[in-house]
């Protein structure tokens, strides 16, 4: 069985595609963009506050179902700049201090809307 989740507390999804589906035991958070859900807009063009809002995103789509942070299980960083990746992790930190899920961190050419990072998840939910 497959569920769709949707808060308004996270940004909406900017085509054919849902903020997160639960299938089975586990959530999949699409990719969140640093996009303000109460204004629409990108977070200011830095690295940590692109991050900050991104995750900020992941933890009110996992708090719409009930889950924390905690409940992640892996993420995909996809950046602008590797560059960057020190600075990202600053803060990525600040939100996963204990039993880090797995990750994968890549450079790309180009993030929709200019953004400098996106973040996936995958959470267990049960």
């Amino acid at each position: 069985m497959k569920k769709v989740v949707a808060t308004t507390k996270a940004p909406g999804a900017i085509g054919p595609y849902s903020q997160a589906i639960i299938a089975g035991d586990n959530m999949y958070i699409s990719g969140q963009l640093p996009i303000n859900p109460a204004t629409g807009e990108l977070a200011e063009a830095c690295i940590k506050a692109q991050t900050k809002q991104s995750l900020e995103n992941i933890k009110a789509i996992l708090e719409s179902e009930g889950l924390s942070m905690k409940n992640v299980v892996k993420t995909t960083v996809l950046m602008q700049n590797i560059g960057d990746f020190t600075a990202m992790n600053e803060v990525y930190a600040e939100y996963f201090t204990e039993d880090c899920p797995a990750r994968a961190a890549y450079e790309v050419a180009k993030l929709p809307k200019g953004a400098l990072v996106e973040i996936e998840a995958i959470a267990y939910v049960k």
